[in-house]
């Protein structure tokens, strides 16, 4: 049986960007979770404020994503996702994205930041 993975509280750090991607070093995630749905708040970066909303459902994320960029511009786009569990502990999403306000599509890897805890 899968582990039932919880983005709850969760901040993540971006590991690696595709070319067209936006978010890089400097970019923060941190997700909430209600049962299957998941919100999230980024920023950072090339990425002045970003919100998404989406599902998880056995380590399946399913996303849409608006952002305003550090050039002030509005961008949003669509995300599949996998959620695992490193062997350290950590969670990684695995994000593979398209956008739908401009061309391009790529794969961003983030990892949970457990120096930021709160807990």
């Amino acid at each position: 049986m899968a582990e039932k993975l919880s983005l709850q509280g969760v901040e993540m750090c971006v590991s690696s960007t595709a070319a067209q991607g936006v978010v890089g070093a400097g970019t923060r995630i941190r997700f909430q979770q209600k049962g299957s749905r998941v919100f999230g708040r980024y920023a950072g970066g090339r990425v002045r404020r970003g919100r998404l909303v989406g599902t998880l459902s056995q380590g399946v994320l399913v996303f849409r994503y608006a952002q305003i960029e550090a050039s002030g511009e509005l961008h949003a786009g669509r995300s599949l996702c996998e959620v695992i569990r490193l062997a350290a502990g950590r969670l990684r999403v695995i994000e593979h994205f398209r956008w739908t306000t401009r061309d391009g599509r790529g794969t961003n890897v983030f990892d949970e930041d457990l120096g930021s805890e709160s807990n």
